[in-house]
């Protein structure tokens, strides 16, 4: 079934960047259903982080339209998209090392106060934010630790803190790039139940090596390779077209 306009709440057009005379995303067409989970895959270089910075705008495109929730936000500074609710997280974790977990959490849930950064508030004002902070860092396995300095973290619990903090943000969609990069077994199976329930009031575009949980998780799932949009549809039809195949292995299917 095509879905209708309404459905849609992220789409690109035309996405098209070149750095110099190399092209790292040619012509990609994406459309991102509302209330789903949708991911985006493909091999090394395939051009995926790239096309995740063009949506969110981190980087500029050399050609092509985004628009979110029917508005053209292509050019926008992406604080003001993600005040839009669009919010993303990062290939490399990016929390507050100098922060313990409750305070990181907390940081973003300032947002609410006026403001995203209020630290000159009193102890008291912020002290309002610990239930729930709590409550995000009990969603990713985190609250044993609340007071534990982030920086002292390992590298996949960091990745788990960093899904908190942007679920803090209350985005209506999340942009979530490579969120299970890094982590043990029992991390990726505790984070993938936690995008499942992150989906089912709000939508999800994944970057994801992983193929087990892509299967698991994502509705639709758009391939990419060189740059460009190879093939798209369930787990099960992209994972039997011969053109990803032949991206992924080098091969034909024989």
């Amino acid at each position: 079934m095509v879905a209708s306009g309404d459905d849609i709440i992220l789409k690109a057009e035309g996405l098209t960047k070149d750095f110099k005379g190399f092209v790292a995303v040619r012509d990609v067409d994406l459309s991102v259903r509302r209330g789903t989970i949708h991911a985006l895959i493909g091999p090394n270089g395939a051009g995926k982080t790239t096309c995740f910075n063009l949506l969110s705008n981190f980087i500029e495109p050399t050609a092509g339209k985004v628009h979110y929730d029917g508005r053209d936000i292509t050019g926008m500074r992406p604080a003001d998209i993600a005040r839009l609710g669009l919010v993303r997280s990062f290939q490399i974790s990016a929390v507050f090392g100098g922060l313990t977990l409750l305070e990181n959490v907390r940081v973003a849930l300032q947002r609410e106060l006026g403001t995203s950064f209020h630290f000159w508030r009193s102890e008291r004002t912020l002290d309002q934010l610990n239930d729930r902070a709590m409550a995000l860092l009990e969603a990713v396995g985190l609250a044993d630790e609340w007071d534990r300095q982030a920086s002292e973290l390992p590298y996949g619990r960091k990745r788990a803190l960093e899904i908190a903090t942007t679920l803090a943000l209350s985005p209506d969609m999340m942009l979530l790039d490579e969120p299970m990069a890094g982590m043990a077994h029992a991390d990726i199976d505790r984070i993938s139940e936690l995008i499942l329930q992150a989906a089912r009031n709000r939508t999800v575009l994944m970057v994801e090596h992983n193929l087990s949980v892509v299967a698991n998780l994502a509705q639709t799932i758009t391939v990419l390779a060189r740059g460009q949009v190879l093939a798209e549809g369930s787990y099960k039809e992209v994972s039997e077209n011969p053109e990803v195949i032949q991206a992924y292995l080098g091969a034909e299917h024989d």
